[in-house]
Order: structure tokens, then sequence, then C-alpha cells
């Protein structure tokens, strides 16, 4: 299957804790980084998702945020540090594309914000992405 989801990260599930409705599935990535994703139990099950299990993190560019720092005191769980490869810069949005270890991710932000914090190709950047915006494939 194609998609047009430009953010797919490989890793191994490492925990699953499933609630009534939702569950919280730990990926260790193969770059060694770890994220959170929040989907459904009925997705772990349908999926077969366990401790040890082979997936791709797909998040839209859309959903990725982009701080010059670690972000304290924040509800948002996955804090990816990587490196700003090249930036397209359009009138009102961009797309940088960030290395991160085990792979790149893009993120769709505004050029305002670019210029505000002062991104070019090899600025230290840390991809914000909400554990609900992210969705897990197996492999």
């Amino acid at each position: 299957m194609s998609l047009s989801i430009r953010n797919q990260l490989a890793g191994t599930v490492t925990a699953v804790t499933v609630g009534e409705a939702m569950a919280t599935v730990k990926v260790r990535l193969d770059g060694g980084q770890e994220i959170t994703a929040a989907i459904t139990a009925e997705a772990v099950k349908a999926l077969r998702i366990t401790s040890g299990s082979a997936v791709k993190a797909l998040v839209k560019a859309t959903e990725v945020a982009l701080a010059t720092a670690p972000v304290e005191n924040i509800s948002i769980r996955n804090q990816i540090t990587g490196t700003v490869a090249d930036i397209a810069v359009g009138p009102a949005m961009a797309a940088v594309n960030v290395n991160v270890n085990g792979g790149g991710l893009t993120a769709a932000v505004t050029a305002d914000g670019v210029q505000e914090l002062g991104l070019a190709p090899g600025s230290s950047v840390v991809a914000l992405i909400k554990s609900t915006e992210i969705s897990l494939a197996t492999v």
C-alpha cells in the first residue's frame, strides 16, 4: 500500500498498555529514540501489536511542530531530536526536512515560524508530536 504520509519511521514495540478504549504503545525507533503512540485498543488487537512487534510510526507533516530545544512542562510525549537537512520555503508555509537517528521527518510549518526560530540547514531542532497523532502500521 502506498501512503501520502511522508513521515514513516521504523521501530520495534517495547511496551503496550491497553485501557478500556485506548492504548499507549511505546516504540524504540531504529535510531534508538523512543516515541509513544496512543491508538485504539481495538487497533492493538486487530494488528496483533505486542512487545517486540516491528512497526512503522506514521505522522503527517502538518502534525510535527519544531522547537530549538527540548520543551519542559508540556503534555506532548514525543520530543525527537534532529538536525535540519533542508528547507523549502514558500510565501506562507515551509517544509522542513529533519534528519533524526533512524530516518527523517518532514514538518510543515509557517514561513514566519522558520524565520522566527532562525532555522537553516544544520540547525539543531526538536520535533514535537502528540502521541494521539501517531498511527502505527505493522510490517
